[in-house]
């Protein structure tokens, strides 16, 4: 075990440096002067002499070599920098967002979950019937909705007509009324993705010969779905829920900007119009990081529910 993770995570530090190469890339090659863009105002262009002020104590004049090893080597002792707009540390910044978005991509998978398991097994045992078109019919649609879409017709049913639940907002502390639109949006989403990948690796698993045979020993229908057909559909099911978790951390800016949910996504996408380029690079980086140590669990997971993985690992 100790080898096989000590291998995974040599691979976590030229990804991680390959993101923040290109990342400091699209920063650096990106349209306008950030310097001339932060300091214009109502009253128009800014002074010359203030943008010239603002490269020379941000270091923007000098070449683009130095301003990335400059960067890094700050990010290698912890220190994302400081925003451009606000003056505030972006570690805070980026630590003090991600919270919001972590508890709501956690309950937005959960929901996911209950949606598509059952929904994904119901579909593949009663394969052809009312039931199995309903999944596919709602996983379809799921898949083609985009999330903006859903999100305003759950604001308009709820929201504006029933009056049940609130627009939009964190409330106090994220309370569980702001947290349940923006979580049923992102959550019905993924279970779309999720159900269909359960009801193919169980329509698979249903027609393996191990199948017959716990049948052919009289074993009740229930056991056979749930304790034999479903413990081999978990290996392809977890590839699809930790892709699906690394969407909602990383793909849910346009919901957050929607229902104005503090997150992550939120905050890159005030920055990226305000030219926050410490933030963006910060988010970018964490997000990078983040992604890599969710690959990194699944693969923990596949080496312990698949014993053929651990075997050539020990060879």
């Amino acid at each position: 075990m100790l080898s096989f993770l000590a291998k995974r995570l040599l691979l976590l530090l030229p990804v991680l440096l390959l993101v923040s190469i290109i990342a400091f890339s699209l920063f650096y090659l990106s349209p306008g002067d950030p310097a001339e863009i932060l300091l214009t105002g109502p009253q128009g262009p800014p002074d010359p002499a203030a943008v010239q002020e603002f490269r020379e104590r941000e270091g923007l004049n000098d070449p683009a070599a130095i301003l990335y090893m400059r960067w890094l080597s700050k990010v290698a002792q912890g220190d994302l920098g400081y925003s451009y707009v606000s003056g505030e540390r972006v570690s805070d910044a980026v630590l003090g967002s991600f919270m919001p978005t972590l508890r709501l991509s956690l309950i937005s998978l959960l929901i996911s979950l209950m949606i598509s398991f059952p929904l994904g097994i119901l579909s593949a045992v009663k394969r052809g019937s009312a039931i199995d078109c309903l999944g596919m019919t709602i996983s379809l649609l799921g898949v083609s909705v985009p999330n903006f879409w859903l999100a305003y017709l759950l604001i308009i049913l709820f929201a504006l007509n029933l009056d049940i639940l609130p627009v939009a907002g964190y409330g106090q502390e994220g309370d569980i009324l702001h947290l349940i639109l923006p979580a049923a949006t992102l959550g019905i989403s993924a279970a779309a993705v999720t159900c269909r990948m359960i009801r193919t690796s169980m329509l698979e698993a249903l027609g393996q010969d191990y199948i017959a045979a716990a049948r052919a020993r009289g074993l009740p229908e229930r056991s056979v779905v749930l304790r034999h057909a479903l413990r081999n559909v978990l290996l392809p099911v977890i590839t699809v829920v930790s892709l699906n978790f690394t969407y909602l951390l990383n793909g849910s800016a346009v919901v957050e900007t929607v229902f104005a949910w503090p997150g992550i996504g939120n905050l890159m996408t005030r920055c990226i119009f305000s030219r926050d380029y410490p933030m963006i690079l910060g988010c970018m980086l964490f997000l990078a990081f983040i992604t890599l140590a969710l690959n990194l669990l699944t693969d923990i997971c596949y080496y312990y529910l698949n014993p053929r993985m651990r075997h050539e690992a020990g060879n």
